[in-house]
This record gives C-alpha cells, structure tokens and sequence, in this order.
C-alpha cells in the first residue's frame, strides 16, 4: 500500500564517528525490497504496526523540502547518502521519479552525495550523476553479498538480482563516477564461505569497482526477530546454530577474527584501484575490509 506523506525537513544530521556523511535523506518510508536482514525496520515502529515491506510511505514534498535546506546560506555543501535507510531506487521509484529532480538539485548547489541501492534502475540516472560528480562529487555503491540463487532469491526475494547489479556497476565504472561494492551484510554459515566472498570480490575487480567493503550481520531491535524467524522458516537446519551464534557478542569473537582474516587476504588475492576515501565534503571513512 502506497500512502503520501509531507516532510518537515529533507534531510537528517547524523551523528557517527565512522561514516563518511553527516546528512542522510529517504524519499521513502518502508521499502519493497523485502530483505530479510533490514536494520531500517525500527523506522516503521511509530507507525503502530506498520509493515515496513508493503506499507510505503512517499514523501510527496521531499524536492520542495530539499531545495529549501539546499538553498540556506548556511548549508555548507557537505556530502549527501541518497538512502539510508530504504533504497532511493526501490519500484515506485520508476513511476515517481523524484531522484532526477533531487539530483538536479545537487548539481545546481554543487553539493556532493553518496547512495547505495539494489536496483540497476539507476542507471537511468547515470547522466545526472555524471554531472554531479563533475561538479561537486558522487559515489555509487551496489549492495552485493552473494551469486548463490538460491539464497539471495529468498533474502533479497525483490531486489534486482546480483548478476544484473554488476552489470550496472561495470556501465558506471565507465565513467568519472567512483563506484563500488558494499558486501555487507555477510551471513553466517550462509554468505560467508571463501569461495563465496572470493566471487564477490573478484567480481568487483573485473567490473572496474574501485572499492568493497564488508561487514557481518548485526541483529538489533526488530530485525533480530525477523531474520531469526526468516532462517527458521527457511534455513531450519541453521537456526539452533545462529540462537547460539547471536546468544552474545562474546561468543562471536572468534568467529568475527576469524572473517575479517579473511577479507583481508582476499584484499591483498584481489587489489582494487584504490582505497574508498571521503569524497568532497565528507566525514572520516568507514573501516574497509
């Protein structure tokens, strides 16, 4: 269900020592892509019980708001992440179109931005973010963790599959726009084999990625009962080993030294251009793996 909304403010601060953005704006509220790890569903929890999956809230004046922060002669052009917390290019995005409009706005206040999405519909866009980057900076990243059908049909059951997301990140390596890969997050017994994560990366080299970085599952809030019952209902032989997995952090810790081990020989296997830094106006980067 669609519903329309207005927005007070476009954008919000964020307050975080390792991302590098200190504003973030979300067209939306709710997301279709319906994974079943998303950290973004304590978003809905105001809404009194709201499916974050299939109630969609649109920001109707979200162009009209974002102008009016733009144009302030206190707006110091830091850098922008186009959704943070649901996916700019999510299906209604197709029939909206409130991203060529926001993007238009960046250009003409020379502000740069960021965004990760699951959606190859980006590249409708590719023009604009060509010219954005010219002018001010941009950086597009595909959330990518896996090649295995089986799995991301059933946790990413509506985004755009995994092999046509490298096919949009090879036409955008093309240009000036510094692009890149998010593997995150890894799932364990599920995505975070080295065959696996060795596919991910190699993937990325091959397809002109100038970055990957990863990260493991953290289950918080509501998402922790979500995946935990998403794996028993589909991957019951792993749910006794992620109760046990998750019961504590402590009980993680080799695990997690045992990962990031190997990300980073796959690091030194697979050399990427160059190491993801802050683009124009952005904060201090996130730790790369």
């Amino acid at each position: 269900m669609y519903k329309n909304i207005t927005c007070k403010n476009a954008l919000n601060r964020l307050n975080s020592n390792y991302l590098p953005f200190r504003w973030d704006l979300n067209i939306f509220r709710g997301c279709e892509h319906r994974c079943s790890y998303c950290y973004a569903l304590y978003s809905h929890e105001y809404l009194q019980g709201g499916d974050f999956f299939r109630d969609i809230f649109i920001k109707e004046n979200i162009v009209e708001a974002l102008e009016q922060k733009l144009r302030s002669p206190f707006w110091k052009r830091e850098t922008i992440n186009l959704g943070g917390v649901t996916d700019s290019y999510q299906p209604i995005e197709r029939q909206k179109q409130f991203m060529p409009e926001i993007l238009r706005l960046l250009i003409r206040y020379r502000t740069p931005a960021t965004i990760s999405t699951k959606s190859a519909l980006i590249l409708r866009d590719l023009d604009l973010f060509e010219e954005l980057a010219r002018v001010a900076g941009a950086d597009i990243a595909f959330s990518i963790t896996t090649l295995d059908e089986n799995i991301y049909k059933k946790t990413e059951p509506a985004s755009a599959p995994p092999p046509k997301r490298f096919a949009a990140l090879r036409e955008i390596a093309k240009t000036n726009i510094r692009c890149g890969v998010l593997c995150m997050p890894i799932l364990p017994f599920l995505t975070d084999s080295r065959a696996n994560l060795e596919e991910v990366f190699r993937l990325t080299q091959e397809s002109g990625g100038n970055y990957i970085y990863a990260g493991l599952l953290n289950l918080r809030g509501p998402t922790r009962g979500h995946f935990l019952h998403f794996i028993k209902e589909n991957f019951s032989e792993l749910y006794p080993r992620y109760c046990a997995h998750y019961e504590s952090r402590a009980a993680r810790a080799p695990y997690r030294k045992t990962i990031y081990a190997l990300l980073s020989d796959l690091r030194q296997v697979y050399p990427l251009k160059y190491k993801a830094e802050p683009i124009q106006g952005g904060a201090e980067q996130m730790e790369l793996f």
